[in-house]
């Protein structure tokens, strides 16, 4: 989508890129504008911002079509610093202490490790399904187990109706995996518990709390990011 992608990159690098466009089209030569590869140190991250809570009984999971309602930009001079921000402006408070619950598919249970030994020792209690469980104690994880929606109460999605639960790690993989998580995400959803269905999405949002809980938010205008 060049509507949205086009205005945050122009923003990001500090070129009218729309309208040099729009000028080339019309007939200037691209030369004339004398470019040079922007210069900058400062990193952004665009976040989508989705209007699932209108709407009950939809499933937040994403796909190939368009769901998104705008987007958000976070910026800073460092990679996870700009990913909090991101998450800050699209609405998600991203919390600096309680209970993880962690689910992935087999295929990303031992990347998981890593994040979730971070968030361990910031001090996170981690509340795992089974099988996650089994994987993340055998790497030295300590964490406590939880039953799936399927396996009877109390479950995980009792966990974060009564405010149990503070953020959400579920990957999945198959068709019925996706279903059978599917009131895992909208309960997260209604209750505010930041979720995140990837593994990209995970490990990212571990080094964010953790830049937040080591340093400062600084808030600074567009036009404070020095661009060479």
């Amino acid at each position: 989508r060049a509507s949205r992608t086009v205005p945050f990159v122009a923003k990001v690098i500090g070129l009218p890129i729309a309208s040099i466009a729009a000028q080339v089209m019309a007939g200037k030569p691209l030369a004339s504008f004398n470019l040079k590869t922007p210069k900058f140190d400062h990193i952004a991250v665009k976040e989508a911002v989705f209007p699932f809570a209108r709407f009950l009984g939809v499933d937040p999971v994403l796909g190939p079509e368009m769901r998104s309602t705008g987007e958000v930009m976070g910026i800073d001079r460092d990679f996870a610093m700009a990913f909090g921000k991101s998450q800050l402006g699209a609405g998600q408070k991203l919390p600096a202490g309680g209970t993880v619950f962690v689910s992935v598919k087999e295929s990303d249970k031992n990347r998981i490790v890593g994040p979730v030994k971070d968030l361990a020792a910031m001090g996170f209690k981690i509340i795992a399904t089974r099988g996650t469980k089994r994987h993340l104690e055998a790497n030295g994880v300590v964490c406590e187990v939880i039953n799936k929606v399927l396996e009877g109460r109390p479950h995980v999605v009792d966990a974060i109706k009564n405010g149990e639960v503070n953020l959400v790690f579920n990957t999945t993989e198959g068709a019925k995996a996706l279903a059978d998580s599917k009131d895992i995400r909208r309960s997260a959803l209604l209750h505010h518990v930041p979720y995140y269905t990837t593994l990209a999405g995970a490990v990212a949002v571990t080094r964010a709390i953790k830049a937040l809980k080591s340093d400062t938010l600084d808030v600074a205008p567009l036009q404070g990011f020095a661009y060479r």
